[in-house]
């Protein structure tokens, strides 16, 4: 199974097509054995092969040597460099740098751009974002920040210390999120307290990565370590936005960073079901190959179902996203809980079809399996997301029921005599 150039435009279907190509060409057999990691150098030879192909950094900024691609394209081309768990990372489409340098793209000044996001799209630099902190800090709960940035002169100092940060050990560039108390600006105008973003090198004093945290999926290198902030001083310069707007920011950030999660994992969840596919159609069961057996079309069906339904909600969310910002948010919300648990089950069905392969090194299922459990607690666990859900749905019936309308779940009188 594959995306489908349905509706696409011949440009867009024509980098389908060759990313499509070149993932299954060039990066599938370059994949490491299950349980390896994709070292850097391998990582950026494949990546100077991606660029020779014309299918490095699709849905970066074209003016620093992206492709380019608006938002409601993304989609069908992360689906197909997803069909590799490597794929993303060598095609410079991989969480963090992709949010990071869609933030940048969308916020950053014209010298921040020169700086910071030019070297990222180009895939010279990796970067991190630096806001999850140790408890009792910011995790889930980003209002629970406890790093803090105070200005002296015209400089910041950053204090405190960060945890799970994807790509630290890796990363030359980063942007750190720091509570800040009320400021005045140059020019006269008063800044809330809040939170603040932050750009800076890595190696600086200042920033120290310390403990490494070992997850469950490590094909990606960079890891997800400790980082600590022990009085890194950053110019005015480096302030990402405006002070005290960080919050606001991260939302302009993460909403299409959960997205591109589901439209990347979603892409392997594909490749899974192919798999099992692959493998029903060429072994006997009882005297009859497994596609007809029915317990079998129920596990292939099911999947089919999540999938489809998943790659609909990414389309919605997209073009939420481009349309309506704020809608969009909400429906990211939707769609990285949905997708998280189908995509989940997509793999878990496949390797169930596959029988004791699907459980070895014999087949990358389990590995796979590896890699996408995390996207339920990464980029907000699924829970934090349904409680989320849930208040904006019970708000906005307030809302209908203010503005007039009946409420539904009365009964007539007589449904009460005893």
């Amino acid at each position: 199974m594959s995306t489908r150039p349905d509706a696409m435009s011949p440009e867009l279907a024509d980098l389908v097509a060759r990313t499509r190509a070149f993932v299954r060409e060039v990066v599938i057999p370059a994949e490491p054995r299950p349980g390896e990691t994709l070292e850097l150098d391998a990582r950026r030879e494949l990546s100077e092969r991606a660029k020779e192909a014309g299918v490095f950094a699709p849905v970066s900024s074209a003016a620093y040597g992206g492709l380019g691609l608006p938002l409601r394209d993304w989609s069908p081309v992360l689906q197909e460099a997803g069909y590799s768990p490597i794929g993303p990372a060598v095609l410079n489409c991989m969480a963090p740098d992709e949010g990071n340098m869609h933030m940048l793209s969308l916020i950053a000044t014209e010298e921040q751009k020169e700086t910071f996001l030019a070297p990222l799209v180009r895939g010279q630099e990796r970067s991190s974002f630096a806001m999850t902190e140790p408890h009792p800090g910011a995790g889930s709960d980003p209002s629970a920040l406890t790093t803090t940035a105070r200005r002296e002169g015209d400089e910041w100092v950053i204090e405190g210390r960060k945890r799970f940060i994807s790509g630290a050990n890796e990363a030359g560039i980063a942007i750190v999120m720091a509570r800040t108390e009320e400021t005045v600006d140059a020019d006269g105008r008063t800044r809330p307290a809040g939170a603040t973003m932050f750009l800076t090198r890595t190696d600086v004093p200042g920033w120290r990565v310390g403990a490494q945290i070992h997850t469950s999926e490590q094909i990606i290198s960079g890891g997800h370590p400790y980082v600590h902030l022990e009085g890194l001083r950053v110019p005015g310069s480096a302030v990402l936005g405006q002070v005290g707007e960080g919050f606001r920011y991260a939302q302009v950030r993460l909403g299409p960073a959960r997205l591109t999660h589901c439209m990347r994992w979603l892409g392997l969840a594909r490749r899974a079901l192919d798999t099992a596919l692959d493998r029903v159609e060429r072994r006997e069961l009882f005297g009859s190959p497994m596609s007809q057996l029915g317990l079998a079309q129920g596990l292939v069906a099911d999947s089919v179902i999540d999938i489809e339904t998943s790659d609909a909600i990414i389309a919605r969310t997209a073009a939420l996203l481009e349309n309506d910002e704020r809608a969009g948010q909400a429906m990211s919300s939707v769609a990285k809980v949905h997708c998280a648990e189908a995509i989940y089950r997509v793999v878990d069905r496949s390797m169930q079809l596959c029988g004791g392969d699907g459980m070895s090194e014999e087949l990358p299922l389990a590995q796979f399996l590896m890699e996408v459990r995390p996207f339920r607690v990464y980029d907000g666990s699924s829970e934090t997301h349904r409680w989320a859900i849930s208040r904006r749905a019970s708000r906005a019936r307030r809302r209908e029921i203010e503005a007039g309308a009946s409420p539904l779940d009365r009964v007539a009188p007589e449904e009460h005599d005893g």
